[in-house]
């Protein structure tokens, strides 16, 4: 009789990727190493899981959410077995540094980002976001020119209000892909490949000027409060920030229209297309009218804080947040909310922050910012040249990362530390949010931001096409930080 045949198992069951080699290697390379003259031994295991991470996101050798699980263990046993940084005599132990590894996740930036996410789930639940968008290219035109103005228009709208880039970039994506359809144009013309590389890269400069716009912002609040003891307020962040990217979304129409110039300039039958679909939505309805006044009011909250109020953004955005579950008054439900909630970004998140305070606990982080100082002639600069090598930088190191919360979650707290040790009397709380606006530069490859690759899943345009544009708008995002470093943003009192 004959044996029944059995699958070969395959051999990609269980891959066990180069990255994630190179970041074990490295990682117990830096533990079993010699102790480091004046950095704790806590502090030296802290680099290695911090070695490790950066890695491991480098490469994604494994997926954020499963890092997040792997550091979580990793700060549980090697900082758990180390000694205490306050008393050498005893050690953390396992449970005390699981604390470590958990504490974002009381954060009240985490809390801020959770809401943040659960009103944004409101906001696609409800087709809030599409409505918003249709209306605002409805009110533009139909030539090229005035559609991609529409375009930038309506992400800087959605950035007030969908506090998530990536649900920025699903929304907007099917909308332009039906107005390029709807023209008859084709994928692969430079008017497409325009619209989409628009869409892409104005959400990232448009995650620059509003703070609840990114997570990464979020974070970098976070950790203002955590080690500086202070944050910048919603409308404090605006003020800074409206200048730079209105500027910079003026350059980037320009830059896109001469890098992949138009076929035509007209598009018969454009604005009728918009028309019919905002015609297909129907009138507005009860809960889009709820959400909208529930907006307005977060909005007019965020922006006076401070000036009218005392209310902390996380608690007038939890406000809101029970006001859209509440029956009757609310728009979507808990299981609504549930399914469209990316969970894994808050994972990522709260251990994010956590990584940043077990290096400033273990001194790992004030450690590291010493070196930097006393290697690199920081201690001797400026303000403003401070703020020009450190941002360029993380405009460097980004290249290299896929998230810019996870390229804050490791660098930040290291280049607060590195603004803490540098002698002088200069805005420390100030030039960590410039700090915080160049963490969001992921013009140049599509990987380096979500909405990039939301956009690049279209076929509309090449990597080429999209790094080519995207170069040119980092190196005049760059040049016009250091122009606002030293006019606006001086004047302001943040450098």
């Amino acid at each position: 009789m004959p044996k029944p045949s059995v699958a070969a198992p395959s051999k990609r069951s269980f891959p066990i990727s180069l990255g994630l080699i190179a970041a074990s290697i490295v990682l117990l390379g830096l533990v079993l190493m010699p102790a480091l003259p004046g950095l704790p031994v806590a502090g030296q295991r802290m680099l290695a899981i911090l070695a490790f991470a950066v890695i491991v996101w480098i490469t994604e050798a494994v997926t954020y959410e499963v890092s997040a699980v792997l550091i979580t263990v990793l700060i549980a046993f090697l900082i758990g077995a180390a000694p205490r940084v306050d008393d050498a005599t005893l050690a953390y132990g396992t449970a005390g540094a699981l604390s470590m590894a958990l504490a974002g996740f009381s954060d009240r930036a985490l809390a801020l980002v959770a809401a943040a996410l659960f009103i944004s789930a409101g906001m696609t639940s409800t087709g809030f976001d599409k409505r918003i968008a249709l209306v605002t290219l409805s009110k533009i035109g139909s030539s090229t020119q005035r559609i991609m103005i529409g375009t930038v228009l309506v992400t800087a709208m959605l950035s007030l209000v969908v506090p998530s880039a990536t649900a920025r970039g699903a929304c907007m994506v099917p909308i332009m892909l039906g107005v390029v359809s709807a023209f008859g144009l084709d994928r692969r013309s430079n008017i497409a490949a325009g619209i989409m590389i628009v869409v892409a890269q104005s959400i990232g400069i448009w995650n620059i000027a509003i703070q609840t716009a990114a997570a990464q912002n979020l974070l970098t609040v976070g950790f203002m409060e955590r080690i500086l003891g202070q944050r910048v307020t919603w409308g404090e962040w605006l003020i800074a920030g409206l200048p730079w990217a209105i500027v910079m979304s003026v350059i980037l129409l320009y830059v896109v229209r001469k890098m992949l110039p138009p076929e035509t300039e007209t598009i018969p039958g454009g604005a009728e297309a918009v028309r019919r679909s905002l015609a297909e939505l129907g009138p507005m309805t009860s809960a889009q009218k709820r959400l909208l006044l529930i907006s307005l009011t977060l909005l007019a909250f965020w922006s006076t804080e401070g000036k009218l109020h005392s209310f902390d953004t996380t608690s007038v955005t939890f406000a809101g947040l029970a006001l859209l579950l509440m029956p009757r008054i609310g728009v979507m439900n808990w299981k609504t909310l549930e399914s469209r909630t990316p969970w894994g970004t808050l994972i990522v998140f709260g251990i994010g922050i956590s990584l940043g305070t077990a290096l400033l606990t273990t001194h790992a982080g004030q450690w590291l910012g010493d070196q930097v100082v006393q290697h690199t002639g920081l201690d001797v600069l400026s303000p403003g040249l401070i703020f020009a090598v450190l941002s360029l930088f993380l405009i460097v190191i980004h290249l290299g990362f896929a998230s810019a919360t996870a390229l804050t979650s490791a660098m930040l707290p290291i280049l607060i530390a590195v603004l803490q040790t540098v002698p002088g009397d200069f805005n420390r709380l100030g030039l960590t949010m410039l700090l915080g606006f160049t963490v969001s530069f992921g013009f140049i490859l599509p990987i380096n931001a979500p909405q990039n690759m939301v956009c690049l899943a279209t076929n509309t345009f090449t990597t080429r096409q999209f790094t080519k544009v995207g170069f040119v708008m980092t190196l005049i995002g760059y040049a016009l930080l250091l122009v606002f470093s030293q006019t606006y943003w001086k004047f302001l009192g943040w450098v």
